[in-house]
């Protein structure tokens, strides 16, 4: 039990050490004016996706420093979405609205529009965003300048969540609070081994000349996580990649219920542990019942200790989220028991090969090319 114990806080320690080092690192996309007339197409894949429509739409046409297309590719929607799209196409003329073809086999939806998408662009970059998202005016020529800055063939930013409901607030600050405890983010552009890689699909700006060679989406056409397969892929072929987080430059308001929430992560959160229970399952252990364990056994200095640990933890990954540190501290128990509950449907899905998300049932392991 003692030896459990000891490698229950070397656990926590060492993800106090990441989350300390990715604070103090600063891993942030900083504003930027772009100098260039580079043209950029921003692609929108979207899938009922009538209520976020108009809020992209709007928050891109604001966009400053950058000459831009949009490409709306409509998937299928049961919604207004393509008559959203279009009215605003008729209202500007760099926006496109596109209808995807009947999806092919082996390919996931999103990742059928995005190959899609690249083949309809003309820009000289391509930016891929999902529909919910909200882009400040200054994050493309911010993006660009840094892209181009640091030779990247690959960009991708973490958006600031927004997040209104307990539900919300119960879910969706897992996120930032795994990714910022388990990865430097430096260490994604700094470090050429490919296990060192995360991204986010919410925002994902690539070099076309090489996305069109290397056809990304094509190469990972059947993976839910297929932001991270990318991330992996580019560095494996030797290429350069980089996530960071947006520094409050794009928002996101990911899932509007606590139901929602656990359905959409659950379809991928085993994809960081490269679709391993034998990983998975032991962190799973050491995240939720190793506290657990300790308080059961009652020693009080240990429990001042971990709960000590789990508040630093909590506090500096919430501030480099852009998150209320306060209220992820009060609302750890509750996030771990959604944690839990995600982990438990995570490993179903994994276990059935299959899951369920905006009416389409989708495979939740990778497939091989």
């Amino acid at each position: 039990m003692e030896l459990l114990t000891l490698f229950i806080f070397i656990f926590l320690i060492s993800r106090l050490a990441v989350s300390v080092y990715n604070y103090h690192s600063n891993p942030r996309l900083f504003v930027k004016q772009n100098a260039g007339s580079e043209l950029v197409s921003i692609l929108i894949p979207a899938r009922n996706e009538a209520t976020n429509l108009p809020i992209i739409l709007n928050s891109i046409l604001r966009t400053q420093g950058v000459h831009y297309e949009i490409i709306v590719m409509d998937d299928h929607s049961e919604d207004g979405t393509y008559r959203i799209a279009s009215e605003f196409a008729s209202r500007h003329a760099a926006i496109r609205v596109l209808k995807s073809k009947a999806l092919k086999a082996g390919w996931t939806g999103k990742n059928y529009c995005c190959e899609q998408l690249a083949e309809a662009a003309r820009g000289e970059y391509l930016l891929f965003v999902d529909a919910d998202v909200c882009l400040d005016p200054l994050l493309l020529s911010s993006a660009l300048y840094r892209l181009k800055d640091q030779n990247l063939s690959l960009l991708s930013l973490f958006s600031k969540q927004n997040m209104l409901s307990l539900g919300e607030r119960s879910t969706v600050p897992l996120m930032h609070y795994l990714l910022l405890t388990l990865l430097p983010l430096k260490l994604i552009l700094k470090h050429p081994f490919a296990i060192f890689s995360a991204a986010c699909g919410q925002f994902m700006l690539f070099k076309a000349e090489e996305y069109r060679r290397y056809r990304w989406h094509e190469r990972l056409r059947g993976r839910v996580a297929e932001d991270l397969g990318i991330m992996r892929a580019v560095k494996e072929t030797g290429l350069r990649g980089e996530a960071l987080m947006s520094n409050g430059l794009i928002s996101c308001r990911m899932y509007r219920s606590f139901g929602e929430a656990i359905m959409g992560f659950s379809k991928n959160f085993i994809a960081p542990f490269d679709y391993r229970l034998s990983l998975f399952v032991p962190f799973v252990f050491l995240l939720v019942l190793g506290p657990l364990l300790v308080i059961y056994q009652g020693d009080h200095f240990q429990i001042f200790s971990m709960l000590l640990f789990i508040s630093m933890i909590r506090i500096y990954t919430s501030k480099l989220a852009g998150e209320d540190w306060w209220i992820n501290v009060m609302l750890h128990p509750l996030q771990m028991l959604s944690f839990l509950v995600i982990s438990g449907m995570a490993v179903q899905q994994y276990l059935f090969k299959s899951s369920n998300w905006k009416g389409r049932i989708v495979a939740s392991l990778p497939v091989s090319n």
